[in-house]
């Protein structure tokens, strides 16, 4: 993004035809059917990683249960994996419990001694580096797990073979985001303006992706008015027109936020009432665009633990 902001987005996004394939399904769905897809594969993929992890730990323990007889031995990768599973449930669902940070770093450490180019893994320690107050060190750890996975998936063009191996070391969509999070509150914007186009290129009907869209270039815009003010110089007419350009695209990225988040009946209001702010800062919802089809009547709501049930969302 080199500090300016990339054209606005006025259609939606074709997509990819080397996406992963896990994503096919999604082609010709309806906004609601897409959702209630990506539930289901999220609770497929929770219930697989479930299995893998207690035969992990029986294992450990020296009692795992027989395998079938087509099963095959887990990986190294695998059990880094599994580790990983392991470790996020301490750094949320039980990061309150006695003793819980130090299990949670014990677990990734494992993870990495598995897989020490596992992105998922230098991710967590990230999270938990930032969550003891170690910024530098974990926007190490950050900076390496991105490293990668996303130089080679922004190349628009690679040999088949290279492309198939990128794409089974690119993390899910869910962890992206906790990505996007991170870079941002790392202040690495340009990088996570480039994790977030990725994002929306492979699914558009997310409110979290256009609000931290919105958010990050808003983000960019006051950084550059801060350090114009520092230097205590006149602004110069290619900055004027930066200025416009990440304003009218935060504009841009948030009014979609706000339609998608009606459209889709979402349920997270700490995020609304952030695009909301963000919005009358800004100059208000920008006009002209289509309007959003109707759901069907018996569409359940989405929430912000559907959409995200990783993290909530970020600190304003």
């Amino acid at each position: 993004m080199g500090g300016q902001a990339k054209g606005k987005r006025t259609n939606k996004p074709k997509r990819k035809e080397n996406r992963p394939n896990r994503d096919a399904g999604f082609v010709g769905l309806s906004p609601q059917e897409r959702v209630k897809l990506r539930m289901h594969e999220k609770a497929k993929k929770k219930s697989a990683e479930k299995y893998s992890v207690q035969q992990l730990l029986e294992k450990q323990a020296g009692a795992a249960a027989p395998l079938d007889e087509d099963a095959q031995l887990p990986t190294a990768k695998d059990v880094s994996v599994a580790y990983c599973s392991i470790a996020e449930i301490y750094l949320t669902d039980f990061c309150m419990e006695e003793g819980a940070a130090d299990k949670c770093k014990e677990f990734i450490e494992r993870a990495l001694q598995y897989h020490h180019d596992n992105p998922e893994a230098l991710q967590l320690m990230a999270s938990y580096l930032f969550s003891t107050e170690r910024n530098q060190e974990g926007r190490e750890y950050l900076l390496k797990s991105v490293a990668l996975w996303l130089p080679a998936q922004k190349q628009s063009v690679a040999p088949p073979s290279t492309e198939e191996g990128m794409q089974s070391e690119v993390p899910p969509y869910e962890s992206r985001i906790t990505t996007a999070k991170l870079l941002i509150e790392s202040e690495e914007y340009e990088m996570a303006v480039d994790v977030l186009e990725g994002l929306l290129e492979e699914d558009d009907e997310v409110v979290q992706v256009w609000y931290l869209s919105g958010w990050v270039c808003y983000l960019q815009f006051e950084k550059a008015k801060e350090q114009q003010e520092r230097e205590g110089r006149e602004v110069t007419e290619e900055e004027t027109e930066e200025w416009k350009a990440l304003k009218e695209a935060a504009r841009s990225y948030l009014t979609n936020a706000k339609k998608l988040y009606s459209k889709l009946r979402c349920d997270d209001q700490p995020i609304m009432e952030h695009v909301e702010q963000l919005l009358g800062e800004l100059g208000g919802v920008m006009e002209g665009e289509e309007e959003d089809p109707t759901l069907d009547e018996d569409y359940e709501p989405c929430s912000d633990e559907e959409e995200d049930d990783a993290e909530a969302p970020m600190d304003h």
